[in-house]
């Protein structure tokens, strides 16, 4: 740690820079800005996802900005925000970064958590407790299939020694791909079909 000299050359410790989950404040949604060119995604299901997740947590992680109100983290949950009509959200500012440390913040909050992995046993047992329990598991963020691989509730495949279910036993599903230019015109063909009664899944490439 950098030290500094008292007036009779004793050193003296630096005092360090103060962390922006020091101070919380809240500031209206409007006046955030959401970085120009954020690299991460997020599909009106996942917005939807974060959205049940405020509704049954409340706010629980503060957004990060800037000095001037530039979103540095938490993008989902401002769509999530938005979506729910929230006026205000908890938020902390990242004061004195430099614009190179606030452009790799943007992309490092997102990739870090990405690099954490799972224990499947230790999941397995967390995911059978809460389905005991009669909690709704689709609110941390896992899809049905997911549920069901990991509890072990999945149609096994067909095989040696496994009765494969006859012909008659599926039903024939066709579907469109529609290539969207943006990811608003994405979320607003998701609204209009899902509004039509359609079956819809958002896919990111």
């Amino acid at each position: 740690m950098a030290r500094k000299k008292e007036s009779n050359g004793a050193p003296t410790h630096k005092e360090p820079a103060p962390w922006p989950a020091d101070k919380v404040e809240r500031r209206s949604v409007a006046s955030l800005v959401p970085a120009a060119r954020n690299p991460r995604t997020h599909s009106p299901e996942q917005v939807d996802q974060l959205a049940a997740s405020i509704r049954e947590w409340g706010w629980t992680v503060p957004v990060l900005v800037d000095e001037q109100g530039g979103l540095l983290a938490g993008h989902g949950r401002v769509l999530a925000a938005k979506k729910l009509g929230l006026a205000e959200i908890p938020v902390m500012v990242a004061a004195g970064w430099s614009e190179a440390q606030k452009r790799a913040y943007v992309i490092a909050d997102n990739k870090l958590t990405l690099n954490g992995g799972w224990d499947d046993e230790l999941l397995k047992v967390e995911l059978d407790d809460l389905k005991a329990l009669d909690f709704d598991l689709a609110l941390m963020g896992f899809s049905l299939d997911e549920i069901g691989a990991l509890s072990g509730d999945a149609p096994a495949p067909g095989g040696d020694g496994i009765e494969t279910p006859g012909a008659g036993a599926y039903k024939e599903q066709y579907g469109v791909i529609v290539v969207c230019s943006s990811e608003t015109d994405q979320a607003e063909i998701y609204e209009r079909l899902k509004g039509e009664g359609l079956t819809v899944k958002v896919v990111t490439t």
